[in-house]
């Protein structure tokens, strides 16, 4: 991963100073532990989540409260204040502060929104199919969220059938047993569409 690290610190600043790199897929398919690992190849990057910016009344129309908080300041170089949400108190706690370091990871489903995206250098879309993507996400989360699953789904499908990120993705991201494999997006934005590898071994070419 330590290539596409480096590609991603020589773009151009894409809010204010930032360079935002935005991190979408299905609930399920990855894109939390990819974040955690491309951000620390980024020299322990922030990484804002967006489950910590929807709520249950706002799964998805988090849009205002994203761009005046986090987005707006970033913009002028500015630090971003935002209360990340509790979702077992269903309540917001103490307000997190992220500064306009050079290369921010925005990670969550929606990171690649319409109103998001003129702010970011960079989007990925995590590659997994969403039946697949939704059933690691059952797993994972239990029983206890068996309910909550079922309206997500309704919500995430609604969501990306009226504003969809994976065709303007630059690059899409598959995990496999040997790191993961990326390539060239939709928006066709990376050049070459030959896949390059992330991963520990000597095969990894980025």
């Amino acid at each position: 991963m330590h290539e596409l690290a480096a590609r991603l610190r020589r773009l151009a600043p894409s809010c204010g100073p930032v360079r935002l790199i935005g991190v979408d897929g299905h609930a399920g398919s990855g894109k939390s532990t990819f974040a955690g690992q491309l951000a620390r190849e980024l020299g322990d990057a922030p990484v804002l989540h967006l489950d910590d910016i929807a709520t249950h009344d706002e799964l998805f129309e988090w849009t205002g409260r994203l761009l005046a908080q986090v987005i707006e300041p970033l913009a002028r170089g500015e630090d971003a204040h935002y209360a990340p949400y509790d979702w077992r108190a269903r309540c917001f706690g103490p307000a997190r502060t992220v500064p306009p370091a050079p290369v921010i990871v925005l990670e969550g489903v929606g990171a690649g929104r319409r109103a998001l995206r003129p702010h970011l250098a960079r989007l990925l879309w995590m590659e997994l199919p969403r039946e697949e993507s939704w059933s690691r996400g059952r797993a994972r989360d239990g029983q206890e969220q068996r309910e909550f699953w079922a309206g997500w789904v309704r919500a995430e499908r609604e969501h990306f059938a009226d504003d969809p990120s994976r065709p303007f993705a630059d690059l899409l991201v598959r995990q496999s047993s040997k790191g993961y494999e990326v390539l060239s997006g939709p928006a066709g934005t990376a050049g070459a569409h030959r896949p390059f590898t992330q991963g520990d071994g000597p095969s990894a070419m980025c």
